[in-house]
């Protein structure tokens, strides 16, 4: 729902450089010279000027990275802050933000989104060269972008001021005092349509001439794929409201991503990668494989940083979350009880030598090695002598931070099939999204093992347009766990750190049965939806953890709750394992069974 707000502005906005020395009030928003790039000129209409404002917005976005991460994880359940922690991010984690918070500055958020409004509204994108439009991927890329930060800023702020033309005077920014506010859903709804505008065969074509940025090798891993961001768009709006429709759009939209990535009717598998024990194993002390850091085809979308400290704009990230030399070994964030409880809590299948059989790994490996994988695989903890005070120091490190991460990673490729599934979960279609998590999906498997279930004619048309072609998608089988090649590329999501999940007698689909009666399937279908949204959330934070996308997936699954407050409390209040709950809720002292407390504000201006 769109609303009004009187005094927002005070009468200034991001991008009045023109006439910021005229602005004496207590500002929204910051002023900087520099705020909108080429804001004298009338036209963006040749290629240097044109790239040199992509280049500028993008590092605009620089200063929204750090930031992107914290907010989305030390809000959560599966990280708590040390004593060595700044204040900034201790009111983070403890729901207790300041208005002079650093993490807390709407402002930057609209600095990004006032130059893409600028460039959005000056870009000449009619010119042509050869009957191509010259500035069409630029343009597209701007929208996009500009869609992601908003969505960011709604999700932090519950409701924003919404302005989607630049302003570049006083007067304009004046004008603005009246402006619209907008929700979640609104600004889902408005950005959708905005993107729906562009062709599709700008899909993920993205701007590449002249944009060079150091320690990236793909500049497509710069910008934010258009279908990528509809199905985003899509699934939360369909979290907020509700809406089947919304839910069965962004899982074709996802699905469209995965088509699309490597260029129409290419392939884009989950791959093979996996933590596991080696079959047959009685010794229980090594992991197969490693999954972190990602591998650079593994990645979307990122944030680039600085190199260094002295380059500007360099993430912190490494700091946090890691002891080095540079934090004196204090360490800022690690994992909770609750991440090392989710872990455990999985049941690991390890097959036997011949893959007749199976063992379940027991309970209380020492260093966390029970359960799920993944956390060993992400996190390591340790000693260091300190050769000057000479003695040894604990030490923490979540190698997804690594020395060498200079960027930001938000998007990978496991975030589209996770969302895939969730999508299709809420869409009616719980089956499907389980086969995900067990163990991939095919063409094959569609028809021999979702179309069975949900045979209605509008089911049919619906699920054939999820075209996971055989000869491209192969899904693995229980000799690729053994260790025989066989040429597959798409493996169970679940499989990624708890074993052999097919085989898995405890990871299974309740009241899996075909059911022909109408009202009997669909009172089934809302069973295996609870079950399938359960299982999501928990993969979500196994495959996810500590690249602060937690708290956002904790809000999206409450919003789908007949008690989203409580379920969003009762998660976050976990954060110290379950017998441990009354000790979080007495740190926090907002009531997070409110959902204004979920969302920042700032000088009673702007949240929710």
């Amino acid at each position: 729902m769109i609303t009004k707000i009187f005094k927002t502005f005070c009468g200034c906005l991001v991008g009045c450089g023109i006439a910021a020395a005229t602005v004496s009030c207590d500002d929204f928003f910051k002023q900087e010279s520099d705020d909108v790039l080429y804001a004298d000129q009338e036209h963006l209409n040749n290629a240097v000027d044109t790239v040199y404002s992509v280049v500028g917005i993008l590092n605009k976005l620089q200063v929204l990275a750090d930031r992107t991460i914290l907010l989305g994880e030390v809000r959560g359940d599966l990280v708590e802050v040390t004593n060595d922690a700044a204040s900034d991010l201790r009111e983070l984690a403890n729901f207790n933000i300041s208005d002079d918070n650093a993490y807390n500055s709407p402002s930057d958020y609209y600095a990004v989104i006032n130059n893409c409004n600028y460039y959005i509204a000056h870009a000449d994108t009619a010119l042509k060269s050869r009957n191509e439009y010259i500035f069409m991927r630029e343009y597209a890329a701007v929208k996009a972008i500009r869609a992601w930060t908003y969505l960011q800023l709604v999700l932090n702020y519950g409701r924003v001021p919404f302005v989607t033309e630049p302003m570049l005077s006083r007067e304009e920014a004046e004008q603005a005092e009246t402006a619209s506010v907008a929700d979640l859903p609104a600004v889902c709804s408005y950005f959708i349509d905005d993107l729906s505008t562009l062709r599709q065969d700008l899909n993920n074509a993205f701007p590449v001439k002249g944009i060079s940025i150091t320690g990236v090798t793909d500049t497509k891993q710069l910008f934010f794929p258009l279908s990528l961001i509809r199905a985003e768009l899509y699934l939360w709006r369909a979290s907020a409201t509700g809406s089947q429709s919304d839910y069965r759009e962004a899982a074709l939209q996802y699905f469209q991503f995965i088509n699309e990535r490597n260029g129409q009717n290419s392939t884009y598998p989950t791959g093979l990668d996996n933590d596991s024990w080696s079959p047959g194993t009685t010794t229980w002390r090594g992991v197969a494989t490693m999954l972190f850091p990602t591998r650079n085809t593994d990645l979307i979308t990122l944030i680039a940083c600085g190199n260094t400290p002295a380059a500007g704009n360099y993430s912190e990230l490494r700091n946090l979350f890691n002891s080095r030399e540079d934090n004196d070994w204090k360490v800022s964030i690690v994992p909770s009880q609750g991440m090392f409880d989710l872990s455990e809590s999985q049941v690991n299948c390890v097959p036997s030598n011949d893959g007749t059989s199976v063992v379940y790994a027991p309970a209380g490996l020492e260093f966390h090695r029970s359960g799920d994988l993944r956390l060993t695989d992400a996190w390591m903890e340790d000693y260091r002598y300190d050769r000057i005070n000479e003695y040894r120091v604990k030490t923490s490190d979540i190698v997804k931070y690594s020395n060498s991460q200079q960027h930001v990673n938000i998007y990978r490729s496991m975030t589209v099939y996770l969302h895939l599934a969730e999508a299709l979960n809420g869409a009616g279609y719980p089956r499907m999204a389980f086969l995900i998590l067990q163990k991939g999906i095919s063409n094959s498997v569609i028809q021999n093992e979702v179309l069975p279930y949900y045979y209605t004619e509008s089911d049919s048309i619906y699920l054939s347009r999820f075209d996971f072609n055989d000869t491209r998608y192969a899904v693995m089988d229980i000799n690729d766990v053994l260790g025989f090649s066989a040429n597959h590329n798409m493996m169970g999501i679940h499989s990624r750190g708890s074993g052999w999940t097919p085989m898995n007698e405890f990871y299974v689909l309740p009241n899996d049965t075909i059911e022909p009666d109408a009202a009997k399937r669909q009172q089934l279908v809302a069973e295996q939806q609870v079950f399938v949204d359960s299982l999501l959330l928990n993969e979500n934070g196994l495959e996810f953890a500590f690249e602060g996308t937690r708290f956002y997936d904790i809000m999206r699954f409450a919003m789908r709750q007949p008690n989203p407050g409580a379920f969003l409390a009762n998660q976050v209040y976990g954060r110290k394992g379950k017998d441990n709950v009354g000790t979080t809720r007495s740190e926090i002292q907002a009531d997070l069974t409110n959902q204004r407390n979920w969302y920042l504000h700032w000088k009673g201006k702007i949240g929710y």
